[in-house]
């Protein structure tokens, strides 16, 4: 059985400022938007050629889920957008407003640029090598 990690859980304060940020900020396409009733919507998020793995945007809760905002692994970089072409992706985003962290750097294993969702989670945008 072929199996991949298809969706991953992103905790944020609120949908739709999540939405607008992914969508105007990253490009990413609103994949699913569904009412569940008492509050909760099923929110997917992804790049818009719909390769790799999509966000799920949960909106926080309870105490314990708003503490995890923004720093949902210590502050160490919790996604990585891989791209085809990290210039043309990186001077998109920029002009859009998106906060990176560093200037891009060349590595032995991609092109890397850390940046900040607007929750201040951080992530990797990187073109592999090869």
């Amino acid at each position: 059985m072929a199996q991949q990690i298809a969706t991953l859980t992103l905790v944020v304060a609120d949908y739709d400022p999540a939405i607008a940020w992914f969508t105007e900020k990253l490009g990413f396409a609103l994949l699913s938007d569904t009412d569940l009733g008492d509050g909760k919507r099923w929110v997917v998020v992804g790049p818009k050629d719909g390769n790799g793995a999509r966000l799920l945007l949960a909106r926080a809760t309870d105490d314990a889920q708003r503490a995890r905002i923004g720093d949902q692994t210590g502050g160490r970089v919790f996604l990585f957008l891989e791209t085809d072409d990290f210039a043309r992706d990186y001077a998109a985003m920029q002009a859009r407003g998106v906060r990176f962290l560093e200037a891009p750097r060349h590595e032995p294993y991609a092109s890397v640029a850390v940046f900040e969702d607007f929750c201040g989670n951080r992530w990797d945008l990187l073109q592999p090598k090869g």
